[in-house]
């Protein structure tokens, strides 16, 4: 019932049958009054080091200048606008390496269960408190489920997921989904079971569990991977035409307070839908690049699939997982875990997603035969080898020139692996933030050596390797001055220090969100960079992250966020 009501709300989206709905979210174009940006701290992002410009002159959606103060005004000529940094930071507009943009307004929205700092789950009673209090009439006619998204049973103080007899503490009458901060794992209640039809009967998906209760097939309500993921839909559905309206701006406007001008959701199946009937509309005020789950791939073959963007949104490319999340203990390992989940043995290593080597070796062929950019989920050494192995023939085969498909998250990657990386010329999408939020975590389950290796940005910048970090949001919230600060300090919650050989410095970490991830997304003609002829997606900034305290970098807030010269979103002061 659910997915055809999803489908009803799409093809509402694409007809325009509801005229009272007011969808178009659009901004109006550029002014042709040029803009002179002066007296801040201009980072053109351009080169090996950093350099400042006095004065940048938008017009008409584009830099037609950045240069000294003197210049910026004969360019500008009679009649232009000024606008004085006051001091403030002006960058490139931010641009994250990976994240799953179509799930941002789940995050703003629903339960907010992360754990400190980000929210205040940091037990199961905390948990049980704040979905009952999130459970309003008002809240659950969104999609008719109480959900959440950002549990995480690391940091829990109780270091387990959330059961169905847990969450019945909340509701037996309405469903209830909690989503794992990895996105790789689901909580239910009774009733959320029920509604998905999930019995002692039910059998464990390939290349997922339904977790049970001991000495029972009785499901406990916790879902791994494929029993898990599918199955999010039923629960984040919008159950009405103003339920998805509510939820698509509330994600944008997330994505706009923390400087996104380019978004990414990064594995689309029914999503590619729900963001191409968003275009048709003309809603998006930032530009969105969609990557399709390969169990979607008839989605390559309509027009978003293009290297230039149709109202703001486009296809990129094919999406790939072949491994859980190294915090759940799904990620596929060549080495046992030191401390195995629930119900595992001693020599426990994780799972594939696929196990077939020939499954994976036949999307890796179609993504190359038709020069599709494909994104490869690996975060276990064994994932990561079974990449490598599938896609060096088919990279032989059909020639491997500017294909720039790339590795996400690699955190259990060996340096051997960096080194066949480097051959395949993938770029690496590494994911330093979890040196923070599960660096103390990692170390627990598979030792203090490989611990400190985690998403080794430093090595394989070193080894000349093209790099990009990301958020993974909505793992994290789409906090890209966390992640800037998390790749240059590597400090746990505990305090500890993750691997200091990995560090990047703050203009290096600044640079894999700006340049170095246009250039991953093929859009370095037009982004990443403040340069004459590129777009005027721009984010001013309160701080300068070179300028203050390492530790400081985290508090760093974005004040305004421009696209195309045109300001989206402004921080009240």
């Amino acid at each position: 019932m659910k997915n055809s009501l999803y489908l009803f709300l799409v093809g509402l989206l694409f007809l325009g049958c509801k005229d009272d709905v007011k969808l178009l979210n659009k901004t109006s174009n550029s002014s042709k009054t040029p803009i002179v940006y002066y007296n801040g701290d201009i980072l053109d992002m351009v080169g090996n080091s950093p350099s400042y410009k006095d004065a940048l002159v938008e017009k008409d959606g584009k830099i037609i200048f950045v240069g000294d103060s003197k210049k910026a005004m004969e360019v500008a000529g009679i009649g232009h606008q000024m606008i004085d940094l006051k001091g403030k930071t002006l960058l490139p507009g931010l641009i994250d390496g990976h994240a799953h943009f179509a799930n941002f307004g789940i995050q703003a929205i629903g339960a907010q269960i992360l754990p400190p700092p980000d929210a205040g789950a940091n037990n199961i009673p905390a948990l049980i408190a704040i979905l009952k209090e999130w459970n309003t009439e008002e809240n659950r006619a969104l999609t008719g489920w109480i959900f959440g998204s950002g549990f995480d049973d690391s940091v829990l103080e109780e270091k387990r997921f959330p059961t169905k007899e847990d969450l019945d503490k909340v509701s037996t009458e309405y469903p209830i989904m909690v989503i794992h901060i990895s996105g790789h794992f689901a909580s239910l209640n009774s009733k959320g079971l029920e509604m998905l039809a999930i019995t002692s009967e039910t059998k464990d998906p390939e290349g997922g569990i339904i977790r049970r209760l001991p000495n029972s097939q009785e499901p406990n309500g916790v879902l791994e991977e494929l029993a898990a993921i599918p199955n999010y839909s039923k629960a984040l559905t919008p159950a009405s035409e103003e339920a998805l309206l509510k939820l698509m701006t509330a994600g944008q406007d997330m994505a706009l307070s923390y400087g996104y001008t380019t978004a990414q959701e990064g594995r689309a199946m029914e999503q590619h839908d729900l963001l191409a009937a968003f275009a048709e509309k003309d809603f998006w005020k930032i530009d969105v690049i969609s990557y399709i789950d390969y169990a979607f791939s008839q989605h390559m073959d309509s027009k978003w699939n293009s290297k230039t963007y149709n109202n703001h949104y486009r296809i990129g490319g094919l999406k790939l997982t072949l491994d859980g999340s190294p915090q759940g203990r799904t990620a596929w390992r060549t080495e046992p875990y030191l401390l195995p989940p629930d119900g595992a043995d001693k020599d426990y290593l994780g799972y594939p997603a696929l196990p077939k080597d020939e499954d994976v070796t036949a999307i890796y062929e179609k993504a190359f035969k038709n020069n599709w950019q494909i994104l490869t989920h690996a975060n276990g050494d064994a994932a990561m080898d079974q990449m490598l192995r599938t896609m060096k023939p088919i990279a032989d085969k059909y020639g491997n020139n500017d294909r720039r498909n790339v590795l996400i998250h690699g955190q259990y990657i060996r340096e051997d692996q960096l080194d066949a990386y480097k051959e395949l010329n993938v770029i690496n999408s590494l994911f330093p933030l979890h040196t923070f939020y599960w660096g103390d975590w990692h170390k627990e389950i598979i030792g203090d050596s490989l611990g400190n290796k985690i998403s080794p940005v430093k090595t394989a910048l070193n080894k000349g390797l093209n790099i990009t970090i990301h958020t993974d949001a909505p793992v994290a919230l789409p906090n890209l001055m966390r992640v800037v600060w998390t790749a240059v300090n590597r400090t746990s919650r505990s305090g500890k220090v993750i691997g200091p050989n990995e560090r990047l410095s703050a203009y290096e970490a600044l640079k894999a969100i700006t340049i170095w991830s246009a250039f991953q997304h093929f859009e370095e003609d037009l982004k990443g960079t403040l340069e004459v002829g590129k777009l005027a997606d721009l984010v001013i900034l309160n701080k300068n992250p070179l300028k203050v305290k390492p530790d400081d970098i985290k508090n760093i807030i974005v004040l305004e966020t421009i696209k195309e010269g045109k300001s989206l979103f402004k921080l009240n002061q």
